[in-house]
């Protein structure tokens, strides 16, 4: 009986995972880190990228994190991997375009930090990535590393509170 009940368990576990995977196109692109994607069933999901925060649209690039992220994966057919909901009841998803993850993208052009507060969350592969995608673009001096002190967003965020 036990060990029916574990099996069920396990399965009903299994099977909201896969209910999490989602596809469907981009159809808006809120800044560096948000965008709304709809799906097959023509319903929309507000999607937050995880294992990344960008610069807020009133920072210096927050603007520019915002059209970087649009060039990325607007009105393109999107793959994701969601596995919570925020505060805010966005999903908060890996996401791939093109079989490019578009977070570390992000990072990579200089476009928004690797947000290690949430770090647990990534595979140790994909924390390694995104670290390194950082640290590249910080040596090189790339996006909102050419600034003399960028101020991470949740750093502004709690100023302009």
């Amino acid at each position: 009986m036990t060990r029916i009940l574990l099996a069920a368990l396990f399965l009903a576990a299994g099977s909201h995972v896969a209910a999490a995977d989602l596809r469907g196109t981009v159809v808006g692109v809120t800044d560096g880190d948000t965008l709304t994607v709809l799906d097959g069933s023509h319903k929309q999901h507000k999607i937050r990228l995880t294992g990344i925060d960008a610069p807020e649209k009133r920072q210096p690039y927050g603007e520019l994190s915002k059209q970087h992220l649009s060039a990325l994966v607007f009105k393109k057919e999107a793959t994701l991997d969601c596995f919570k909901v925020d505060q805010y009841k966005r999903h908060v998803c890996r996401v791939w375009v093109d079989g490019k993850d578009v977070a570390l993208a992000q990072v990579g052009a200089g476009l928004a930090w690797h947000f290690k507060r949430f770090e647990n969350e990534q595979t140790p592969d994909e924390r390694v990535a995104y670290a390194q995608a950082e640290n590249d673009a910080r040596t090189s001096r790339t996006g909102l590393w050419q600034q003399q002190r960028p101020v991470p967003p949740w750093e502004f965020r709690r100023q302009t509170k």
